[in-house]
């Protein structure tokens, strides 16, 4: 059965939602691809500031600064590694001055991750090829344990 057409019109509105389709896809398609892109930072962020706070207490119950430097880049790498989180490149900085303070007196150790995720295989024009990810975490050291 065929629908009559319109009075005065001549046409009909037949094919009109392929085109609407053909037109609304590749904007449906990108913000899927931002949505994927932003949850992709969003999660290795949450990862990164995790693994940094981690190494910052391993660092925090070393009792030298050698020792502390070593224990935190194991547990940021290890962190990560457990998270799943990729990165292009990282770096992990430690600061252990606080060792050099005097027992009694309040210090403390901080840990700083660097993370280049890597965004190239959600491929959208426009997008950086990577997003640098940056968390800083701080432990205390304990006031009146012995430090070397």
């Amino acid at each position: 059965m065929r629908r009559p057409e319109r009075a005065g019109t001549g046409a009909t509105d037949g094919g009109s939602a392929t085109i609407e389709l053909a037109v609304l896809a590749p904007a449906l398609l990108a913000l899927l691809g931002l949505v994927i892109v932003g949850g992709r930072i969003s999660a290795a962020g949450s990862a990164v500031e995790q693994a940094a706070a981690a190494g910052a207490r391993a660092a925090s119950i070393a009792r030298d600064a050698r020792s502390a430097e070593a224990s935190a880049r194991g547990i940021v790498r290890d962190s990560l590694r457990a998270q799943g989180v990729t990165c292009a490149a990282s770096t992990t900085a430690v600061e252990t001055d606080g060792f050099r303070v005097a027992v009694g007196r309040p210090a403390g150790v901080a840990v700083e991750v660097r993370c280049v995720v890597p965004l190239a295989d959600v491929a959208l024009p426009g997008l950086p090829g990577t997003r640098t990810v940056t968390a800083r975490m701080s432990s205390p050291l304990d006031t009146f344990r012995g430090r070397q």
